[in-house]
């Protein structure tokens, strides 16, 4: 009988440790099917850090596809990125992240990046700017709906929007209304979101 026990202790100690950490732990919800996180999709931000954006699930988004060589419309994206942060509260701005995906890996390394963020003043604890590999390029603007191509001298014709993601990454609002702005009806669409 002893014997039995000394093997017995171990395995039923196990046992109790796998159920109690089964029980402890929250089974992680599905994804909607609607979802953008549906796509795996790997972005290096600003800072060199490479995360899988099915990460950001959990926090609502404001997303749009940008490169930062653009002279025209890109600059006008991150300013309707911040005319949306500044129709917020603190403790709404809090709850939204701001991400900016490169349509342009090649060139839009993290230091190409980071000038950006820097020049225009973006705060770290809310926006992103990261590039996906080339590869993926095409499939996450499928994904948002953005329409671009590569021109001749390495410029982009691209669809220019803000999309609203909500905290499972589906798409719940979009404006095309781009610059200093503010689209009242995506404002109003992120106020619902946050609360």
């Amino acid at each position: 009988m002893k014997r039995l026990s000394i093997y017995l202790v171990p395995v039923l100690a196990g046992v109790l440790l796998v159920v109690g950490n089964a029980i402890a732990a929250p089974a992680a919800t599905p994804l909607p099917k609607d979802s953008v996180y549906q796509l795996a999709l790997p972005l290096t931000d600003q800072h060199g850090r490479t995360a899988d954006w099915r990460q950001r699930r959990g926090k609502a988004q404001v997303v749009a596809m940008f490169y930062t060589s653009c002279q025209y419309i890109c600059p006008l994206i991150v300013d309707s990125g911040k005319a949306v942060e500044h129709a917020l509260t603190p403790a709404e701005q809090a709850k939204l992240g701001i991400l900016l995906i490169s349509m342009d890996p090649k060139r839009d390394t993290p230091a190409a990046l980071m000038t950006v963020a820097k020049k225009r003043s973006l705060d770290a604890a809310r926006w992103s700017l990261a590039s996906p590999r080339a590869d993926d390029v095409r499939s996450v603007a499928g994904v948002l709906g953005v329409r671009y191509r590569q021109l001749a001298d390495g410029e982009f014709n691209h669809t220019s929007a803000l999309l609203l993601l909500d905290r499972d990454g589906r798409i719940v609002a979009r404006t095309e209304k781009i610059g200093s702005v503010v689209d009242p009806e995506f404002i109003a669409a992120v106020h619902r979101v946050l609360k």
